[in-house]
């Protein structure tokens, strides 16, 4: 049953402020809710920033989140401010973009991202898509990884959108719109992979994990330093 995440997200920020009176600089949602996109077995992906972390607050967070409802959906990211501000450039642009805020804003960080760092994510994810993917293909044959490979893919395909396109298309009906007929192919793939809800064939295995390489392979040369 998905969840209602309005009332969700309503009792988790008052038990999080009770928890770090003064101390939020940030609450937001990421993942398949921050989308729109939620099915039944959708995670609820929170980003919390405070004034600084220290591993006491993490322990105390995670005490929290044990009194809420469907703990066992309850995943995210934590952080002080001053980590986050001095985070990887190229992390930070799907960061960004692909946080929905529920308190305060992120907005202090938009203009520390470049082109050159959105290009960086775009031959790093490339890169770890390759690694990974020839990976399978020679070791494990592994139906499985190869679907989690192109949900991952999808988010070098945003970053390729933006680039080409100056706009960062959250949901995946939206981004489909205005991508190129490679990146086209794959961000269809990992929808119909995603809306099946199981792991790819067998028979399919060569067929998708030739095309995810060979994408990849391409994206790397073509953002190439």
């Amino acid at each position: 049953m998905k969840i209602r995440i309005e009332n969700w997200i309503k009792e988790y920020l008052a038990a999080l402020e009770a928890l770090f009176p003064g101390r939020l600089v940030f609450v937001g949602l990421q993942g398949s809710y921050g989308r729109g996109e939620a099915t039944d077995s959708s995670d609820i992906d929170m980003v919390v920033i405070l004034d600084e972390a220290k591993p006491e607050d993490l322990r105390a967070y995670a005490g929290m989140l044990d009194t809420l409802p469907n703990r066992d959906k309850a995943c995210g990211f934590i952080s002080g401010i001053r980590e986050l501000e001095n985070w990887e450039r190229s992390d930070l642009f799907q960061f960004y973009y692909d946080t929905t805020p529920v308190f305060g804003s992120l907005d202090f960080l938009r203009d520390k991202i470049k082109p050159e760092d959105i290009r960086r994510a775009v031959r790093m994810g490339a890169c770890n898509l390759y690694h990974a993917c020839g990976h399978i293909m020679v070791h494990e044959r592994s139906c499985g990884i190869l679907k989690g490979l192109y949900k991952s893919a999808v988010f070098t395909v945003q970053a390729i959108a933006y680039l080409q396109t100056g706009a960062y298309y959250k949901r995946k009906a939206d981004l489909l719109e205005v991508l190129q007929p490679p990146e086209r192919a794959i961000l269809e793939t990992a929808m119909a992979l995603l809306g099946q809800g199981a792991d790819i064939a067998p028979q399919d295995f060569d067929r998708l994990s030739d095309q995810l390489f060979n994408w990849a392979s391409r994206v790397i040369h073509a953002y190439a330093l």
